[in-house]
């Protein structure tokens, strides 16, 4: 009987060891019409002829729908806008400005007003209309400057709008990986339950046939309630990383993908950072906005400092009163033009200090420029040494995992035959299930450190 029992345990390991030794790459999605659709799709669609299949989802397409959709996008568009207007706001101190009214009026004839403001205090009957115009003719480039300030902040704004697109790029590809690496974990995690569902079943087996002892059946029962909480904390990451995908995709509701994996084979990361670093200075949108604030800030310490000059303007005024009291009014017409200056003396040190304010508030933007250029250096660098680390990561856990399933079978082996413990077994077992995570998160993690470079060099989604 025991013999028997042996025997039949030496015949079960082949087909434990072949399925420790496949883990499935191909996403299988929560919420899926039917279990294995995306493996098995004639046998899903018998299975379940009337359930919609999930839409298709790749990289990109995860990409322009986050651009679409995004509400940071949206927001940064927006206020882009906005400042264009701001633009348009202050280049309107260079243009005339008119006027025109009607008024009519009943009044005691000559009275006089005896309190309040210090204009022409005296009352007729009258109805009349007249417009008024004013230009400016200079103030020595203040408004100049005031409009080079706005649209230098528009340049900005743009620029801080690219680097919103480029972000939620990032966010979308690392929330896209994401969704691709937490099913195959889970895959793994279902096939270590699988695998340790057998091995209990076979200790208990020996067990009561007094072939093993309690001891292991104890060991393999932990075994096994250790790998259904790694299937439940998978299953758990799953669910989590799609929900995190329709955040970033801008959705407010579930929706059910099937992300189309790109298979191409993984191309080594640039040779050498240096090139890298200077590609990252040219074009990241996020220093080139602080750059045109810094000139912004530039402009408008100028202009404040110009407060203190003279401005020259025109004005004019034209009109006529059909209705008057012609004792007081000797024509019917009104109409004058003239140039005004207005000099600033003394307004208790008020421009001074603005124009000072304006200088230091330049010369912080400036360091804050600064500090990022030497951020974006290290980011470079850093992106760049992640990315090797993660393809040389590849080999080292393929590597890994082929020797992982190599010890499992000899454990499983020498088990079976009497020549080791149960402790062997375990052991063996969770470094298998080590190595097949970590290769399944390597695959990923090189991609996603691609992108994440490619977010430092400042690449233009």
């Amino acid at each position: 009987m025991k013999i028997a029992s042996l025997a039949t345990a030496l015949l079960l390991l082949p087909m434990l060891t072949a399925r420790a030794q496949s883990p499935r790459r191909v996403v299988e999605l929560p919420g899926a019409p039917a279990p294995n659709a995306h493996l098995w799709p004639q046998a899903a669609a018998s299975g379940t002829p009337d359930a919609p299949s999930p839409m298709t989802l790749t990289r990109k397409q995860a990409e322009q729908t986050a651009l679409k959709n995004n509400p940071r996008v949206t927001v940064s568009q927006l206020l882009a806008m906005a400042q264009h207007q701001v633009v348009r706001k202050a280049r309107s101190a260079e243009l005339p400005t008119a006027n025109g009214a009607i008024t009519a009026e009943k009044a005691l004839e000559g009275s006089r007003i005896s309190a309040g403001s210090l204009t022409s205090s005296r009352l007729f009957t009258h109805a009349g209309a007249g417009g008024n115009f004013t230009q400016l003719i200079t103030d020595f480039g203040k408004t100049h400057n005031l409009v080079l300030t706005q649209k230098l902040a528009e340049k900005a704004a743009n620029a801080s709008s690219l680097a919103t697109r480029e972000e939620v790029v990032l966010a979308a590809d690392q929330a896209f990986y994401d969704a691709l690496t937490a099913p195959a974990v889970l895959q793994v995690a279902k096939q270590t339950v699988i695998a340790r569902q057998a091995t209990q079943t076979q200790v208990n087996q020996m067990a009561q046939n007094k072939l093993k002892s309690t001891l292991d059946l104890s060991f393999a029962n932990v075994n096994l309630s250790q790998s259904q909480l790694l299937q439940l904390d998978a299953r758990n990451n799953a669910d989590a990383t799609m929900a995190a995908l329709d955040t970033v995709l801008g959705l407010d509701h579930e929706v059910t993908y099937q992300l189309a994996d790109d298979a191409t084979q993984n191309s080594a990361p640039p040779a050498d950072f240096d090139p890298l670093i200077q590609t990252a200075l040219a074009q990241r949108p996020d220093l080139q906005s602080l750059a045109y604030g810094e000139q912004s800030a530039q402009k408008f310490a100028r202009a404040q400092w110009e407060q203190r000059l003279p401005t020259i303007a025109a004005a004019g005024t034209v009109g006529t009163a059909p209705i008057r009291v012609d004792q007081f009014y000797t024509n019917n017409w009104w109409g004058g033009i003239g140039v005004n200056m207005n000099i600033p003396i003394f307004n208790g040190f008020l421009y001074s200090a603005e124009a000072k304010e304006a200088k230091y508030r330049a010369q912080a933007d400036g360091e804050r420029a600064r500090a990022l250029r030497d951020q974006i250096v290290r980011d470079v660098r850093t992106a760049w040494l992640q990315a090797n680390t993660a393809y040389q990561r590849i080999g080292v856990t393929a590597e890994l995992l082929k020797q992982a399933n190599m010890a499992l079978q000899l454990a499983q082996t020498r088990y079976q035959l009497g020549l080791s413990s149960i402790v062997e077994l375990s052991q063996a077992q969770l470094q298998q299930t080590s190595a097949a995570i970590d290769n399944t998160n390597a695959q990923y993690e090189y991609r996603l450190a691609l992108a994440t470079l490619d977010y430092q060099l400042g690449t233009t989604p």
